[in-house]
């Protein structure tokens, strides 16, 4: 069997913790920060843990990276 590929935009997106959840950045802070309130843009912050459902699609898409 050949090698699977990885998907090049989720490598550059997600990274995994050493037990396998899988953390990415938090949505919502591109533009448009004026509208937003000071809570959010502060739990916003930094990088967040991703839920099961969607943990598992992204370690479709990352065979190599578990």
């Amino acid at each position: 069997m050949p090698k699977m590929k990885t998907k090049s935009a989720a490598k550059k997106r997600f990274s995994f913790t050493a037990s396998g959840r899988v953390k990415a950045g938090a949505a919502g802070k591109r533009h448009g920060m004026i509208k937003r309130s000071t809570k959010f843009i502060r739990d916003a912050s930094g990088t967040m843990l991703l839920n099961a459902s969607d943990a598992k699609i992204v370690k479709k898409y990352m065979p190599y990276n578990r």
